[in-house]
């Protein structure tokens, strides 16, 4: 007795669903399939999330320099400049006066 859907029950009232080989082929062909869409998608869509973050981080940030500086645009210019931490080099003519300083003091 050969039921159509190729299910029979099973001794405690399950249904148990068998399938053959050329089914169980379609249904290999068909994960492997899926799983090819899947490894294809799956890379642009986490580089198309990562650079809609990038975006959202950069447009935060170009909001807050916005809003610093209309902050510091009523400040006077020279309150908002700070000297240099850097040391800078001497100009010629300050080395030049220096050592002429330093060779009177030699000689004297």
């Amino acid at each position: 007795m050969r039921q159509s859907c190729h299910s029979r029950s099973g001794a405690s009232g399950a249904t148990v669903v068998s399938m053959n080989a050329d089914q169980i082929q379609g249904l290999i062909g068909l994960l492997v399939a899926w799983g090819l869409l899947v490894l294809m998608i799956l890379p642009p869509a986490i580089g198309a999330v990562r650079e809609w973050h990038i975006d959202r981080r950069i447009r935060r940030a170009q909001q807050e320099h916005a809003g610093q500086e209309s902050r510091t645009a009523h400040t006077p210019p020279w309150r908002g400049q700070k000297s240099s931490s850097r040391a800078t080099a001497p100009s010629t003519a300050t080395w030049y006066a220096d050592t002429r300083r330093s060779k009177k003091l030699v000689s004297s």
